[in-house]
C-alpha cells in the first residue's frame, strides 16, 4: 500500500526519507499545467515527467532513491507511485491533495487551477 503524505508534513517526509537516499518530487503533472504552477525544488530534487510518459521514461529514474509523487490532486500522482512500487521503486509515497493542497499547506503563492 502506498503512504500519503499530506504538504505540510512533506518537509518531515523528505528529512527522515534522506537515510535511504537523496529524496526526489515526481511531478507527473502534464506542461500545461506546469506552466500555471509548480513547487519549487527547496531541500529536494524536483523531476518532472508527464504520467503518460513515465513508462518509456522510467529509466531516467533512481529506484533506489525516495520517491514522492506528485500531481494537481493526487490522483494520477497515486496511480504512478503504485507503477513505481510494483516496478521495484524501494521508497514511494503520494502527495495527497497534490499541488492544489501544497498550495493551501505550504506556499499560497503557487496558483491554484
Amino acid at each position: 500500500m502506498i503512504a500519503q503524505v499530506r504538504p505540510h508534513a512533506i518537509a518531515s517526509w523528505l528529512l527522515s526519507a534522506r537515510a535511504q537516499g537523496e529524496p526526489y518530487v515526481l511531478d507527473v503533472r502534464e506542461p500545461h499545467e506546469l506552466a500555471v504552477a509548480s513547487v519549487k525544488a527547496d531541500g529536494f530534487a524536483l523531476i518532472t515527467i508527464p504520467m503518460g510518459s513515465i513508462p518509456a521514461r522510467l529509466s531516467e529514474l533512481d529506484p533506489t532513491r525516495p520517491v514522492a509523487c506528485l500531481c494537481h490532486h493526487g490522483m494520477r500522482s497515486m496511480q504512478v507511485a503504485s507503477f513505481l512500487e510494483r516496478n521495484g521503486f524501494d521508497v514511494v509515497v503520494n502527495i495527497a491533495g497534490g499541488i492544489d493542497a501544497w498550495s493551501a499547506e505550504v506556499d499560497p503563492s503557487i496558483a491554484r487551477y
